[in-house]
């Protein structure tokens, strides 16, 4: 029943645009070189709690999660299994900004729909801004924030969205406040979305997008391909 439910919520999402479940990965935004950074994967709805992973749509819980070093390296991180998320860390060696990523097609199809799950975050490590690059993420579908800019209430703050390595104009990005208070915006002509954040905390993001495309997943074709990204941005006073 759990798994009808989220399927639902998936296909109306690619009729309204609104939110729908997504993986999330929560860790602190700023990390110091030689000191473990942790890092927590849940799958929810922005507002709601994180569902157990037994739960989870289709096959989503066979993720990778991957970090993307400042000089371009890229690792794969080990996760370890709780009741309701996945935990991992990592060591930066060095300063610079990180990128964590993960990308996931759901081997279940959602009538003839195709459901990849994207979710990233960014980790800035000292002064240095190397690796501060929206192309570090190599995911089909991103949102990036400026690891150099420190985002404060009452000012706009712009998101850099990318699909299949280009900023993309027309992605519907849904943007959940500290407060509850959610807001859809698409992005212009030069991928970037944009909106102000009125509350202090953690602000949620997700992009998304639906593609009409054809061919055989796991044995069973389809014709259009949902995608959507994620990512946490702090704000402050």
């Amino acid at each position: 029943m759990k798994s009808i439910i989220t399927l639902v919520a998936l296909l109306l999402l690619s009729v309204s645009n609104l939110f729908a479940h997504a993986l999330w990965i929560q860790t602190g935004t700023t990390g110091k070189a030689g000191q473990k950074q942790t890092v927590k994967i849940v799958y929810s709805e922005p507002d709601d709690k994180p569902e157990k992973i037994a739960d989870w749509y289709s096959d989503v819980k066979e993720f990778e999660l991957w970090l993307t070093t400042p000089d371009k390296q890229k690792v794969k991180l080990a996760t370890v299994a709780g009741e309701d998320h996945f935990t991992s860390e990592f060591t930066p060696e060095k300063d610079g900004v990180y990128t964590l990523s993960i990308s996931k097609a759901a081997k279940e199809l959602g009538g003839s729909t195709i459901y990849q799950f994207n979710a990233s975050a960014i980790v800035k490590v000292g002064k240095s801004l190397a690796g501060n690059d929206a192309s570090f993420n190599g995911n089909e579908i991103a949102v990036f924030a400026d690891a150099s800019k420190t985002y404060k209430v009452n000012q706009p703050l712009n998101l850099t969205t990318l699909l299949k390595d280009k900023p993309t104009e027309k992605l519907h990005v849904g943007i959940s406040s500290p407060s509850g208070w959610n807001k859809n915006v698409s992005s212009n002509a030069s991928g970037v979305a944009e909106f102000t954040p009125i509350w202090a905390g953690t602000y949620k993001i997700e992009a998304s997008t639906s593609e009409k495309a054809e061919g055989d997943h796991f044995g069973k074709p389809y014709k259009s391909i949902w995608r959507c990204a994620t990512l946490l941005v702090d704000v402050v006073k």
